[in-house]
């Protein structure tokens, strides 16, 4: 039995075990006293488990009289406290919303020649400045151009306002925290930030760094002095004293989704942030999602728009009279391509990386697919033998289940296809190719064909001269139910990268979001959109939670929440369906409800993991967290 006269220390865990998801009390030997102070990251034995693991001090508590014996702490990892009660509250909120479990520098000195910089860019948007010291939640729609920096480079003019943002509340003695999707949006901010900022006072933010410079970094946002945070989706987390901004560009990106538990959006973890700790939150992007574009109709988040509305100059392409519909380039595009090539490069934006990703028979259209695993099959060149994409096998001697042909046809075209075919049209020009396999950052203002897939799309020196969008009849063809807003996302930050007043082509489209790119209203879409999924209960006009696992863990999950919510609807619960990989079901609810239905999922999930830790003897290694669950899903797919 421990000394009862020692301190006790509350610890969480550092562990995915939803049943770990708690405080446990520990004490803390005489020896540890002065360094195990809240924040510390220390080493605890877990005798459960038989064996020591890491865990975080929260903090210190005094032990009852007559209490229970504790287990000591092992060791201080380190004295440094580097989750601080702020974190610790965030991270716990975020936990509970989605069921799931939880040297000093000086202070930077701003140039007044750089604030009356920002102060410029930020009078374009009339009253952002007092927004902004209101810590207000601010919705802004970026200018669609690229701008020039005085070191001679080109980013977007998304970044420069972002970057105005943020060093506009470092002057006033506040941090800053920017998120962004990627390396390649980081790496425009930190362009914008460079030169007009000290050095030090720019932290970066994310995991593709070494673990001395990650470190080094987290303790630099602990200092009290005010900086600059710039990262990925994780930077949201970022510890910050007196934190004054948190700006997320272009929440509908998919790598701002966090695919590990609890499965939180940095979008949903900046609002809760911003609301534990205060400061502005501003969501920028050249599009709206229907997720921000619902806070702005509810009045959580205000809508400002630009002093000036600009937009880019889009041009609905069509085939004209006389030529055939499956044409991929009309001759308005090509001749507008042609046009600007004498003055500079052009981007022509495709929906797939590669020669031609999809095959099919050449006599009934079957999809080709490979005999050894019937995965698809694509093809690496002209006269190539095709590919499977799943096994990597070869398929020599190809026939069609269905009608026995061994001949095959490309049914699309990928981004060097179409370099090819480009090159072909255009005898005598470059031909670069941006995606996946050949990322390309940055181009010069040399006349050039840039063929990219969306999102990979390059900057080019001075802007495009012209953008042609193909593929967008496929693009909208997915089985998804924000295709819509993908597609005009995709489209939007493509034209956003042509020079002011180039024309952007957008080949073979028609309907709402043809209309919403060609007038640049797509805050007007996402209200259309809205509009159009309240009456069938379709995200995010509801939360949305996804169940999985064996398929007696869900139902007994769902009864748990029919008596925990008793209000909830014949319609709110989808399923259980069964498949290979046991049950899934589908909850709708409420936004007033959330607190709920979390609540009584996350209890479901500790008493499935406990109930399935120790199985009966003789009965193998038994199931372990068979109970799976995921609130806010974008989509109903079960």
């Amino acid at each position: 039995m421990h000394d009862v006269s020692l301190p006790v220390a509350r610890v969480l865990i550092d562990s995915p075990l939803p049943q770990l998801d708690r405080l446990f009390d520990y004490a803390i030997p005489r020896e540890f006293d002065a360094l195990a102070q809240p924040g510390v990251r220390v080493k605890v034995p877990l005798r459960s488990a038989g064996r020591v693991v890491e865990g975080f001090l929260v903090e210190r508590a005094v032990a009852e009289e007559g209490g229970r014996p504790l287990s000591e702490i092992e060791d201080v990892v380190s004295s440094v406290p580097v989750l601080t009660p702020d974190l610790y509250r965030l991270v716990r909120r975020v936990a509970d919303r989605a069921a799931g479990s939880a040297e000093t520098p000086e202070a930077p000195r701003i140039d007044e020649t750089v604030r009356e910089w920002a102060r410029m860019r930020l009078s374009g948007f009339p009253g952002l400045d007092e927004a902004m010291r209101a810590d207000a939640r601010i919705a802004l729609d970026a200018p669609p151009h690229p701008v020039r920096l005085p070191a001679g480079d080109d980013i977007g003019a998304w970044a420069e306002l972002l970057a105005a943002l943020a060093i506009d509340t470092l002057a006033r003695g506040r941090t800053a925290v920017v998120v962004v999707p990627d390396h390649r949006d980081r790496a425009q901010i930190e362009e914008a930030l460079a030169g007009r900022v000290p050095l030090a006072a720019v932290v970066r933010h994310d995991a593709a760094q070494s673990s001395p410079a990650r470190y080094a970094a987290y303790l630099r946002t602990l200092a009290e002095a005010p900086c600059i945070v710039v990262g990925n989706r994780s930077a949201v987390y970022a510890p910050a004293r007196d934190l004054g901004l948190v700006a997320i560009w272009d929440d509908g990106d998919p790598l701002l989704g966090e695919p590990l538990s609890p499965g939180v959006h940095a979008r949903d973890a900046a609002l809760l942030r911003q609301e534990l700790e205060g400061g502005a939150l501003v969501f920028a992007g050249h599009t709206r999602t229907t997720d921000v574009e619902r806070l702005v109709a509810v009045g959580w988040v205000r809508d400002l728009p630009a002093r000036r509305r600009v937009g880019a100059r889009v041009v609905l392409s069509a085939t004209r009279e006389g030529e055939s519909r499956g044409t991929r380039v009309p001759s308005t595009a090509y001749a507008a391509a042609r046009e600007a090539l004498a003055h500079g490069p052009v981007l022509v934006q495709v929906s797939r990386p590669g020669y031609a990703p999809i095959l099919v028979c050449a006599e009934c259209r079957h999809p080709a697919r490979c005999r050894h695993c019937a995965g698809p099959l694509h093809a690496r060149g002209p006269g190539t033998v095709p590919v499977c994409t799943w096994c990597g096998r070869s398929a020599h001697a190809w026939r069609c289940s269905d009608c026995d042909s061994d001949r095959v046809r490309m049914a699309s075209s990928g981004s060097e296809r179409t370099a090819d075919e480009l090159g072909r049209a255009f005898p005598g020009t470059r031909v670069i190719v941006a995606d996946g396999d050949h990322p390309v950052l940055r181009v010069d203002d040399r006349p050039a064909l840039v063929v990219a897939t969306r999102g990979g799309e390059p900057i080019a020196r001075g802007g495009y001269r012209a953008v042609i969008l193909l593929d967008g009849d496929r693009m909208l063809m997915a089985d998804d139910l924000r295709i819509g807003e993908s597609c005009l996302r995709w489209w939007s930050n493509a034209a956003a990268l042509a020079a002011p007043g180039a024309p952007v082509h957008l080949v073979g489209v028609t309907g709402a979001v043809a209309r919403a790119l060609a007038t640049w209203t797509q805050p007007a879409y996402a209200r259309a959109e809205l509009a159009d999924r309240l009456p069938l209960r379709m995200p995010p006009t509801v939360r949305v939670a996804a169940l999985s696992g064996a398929r007696r863990s869900v139902d007994t999950a769902l009864q748990k929440l029919r008596e925990d919510v008793p209000e909830l609807d014949a319609e709110a619960i989808l399923g259980p369906v069964d498949g290979e990989d046991g049950a899934r079901a589908l909850v709708r609810f409420d936004y007033a409800r959330g607190a709920r239905v979390a609540e009584s999922l996350r209890a479901s999930v500790v008493s499935d993991a406990v109930s399935g830790r120790r199985p009966p003897r003789g009965k193998g290694q038994g199931r372990r967290n068979t109970l799976r669950v995921r609130v806010d899903v974008p989509d109903l797919e079960l």
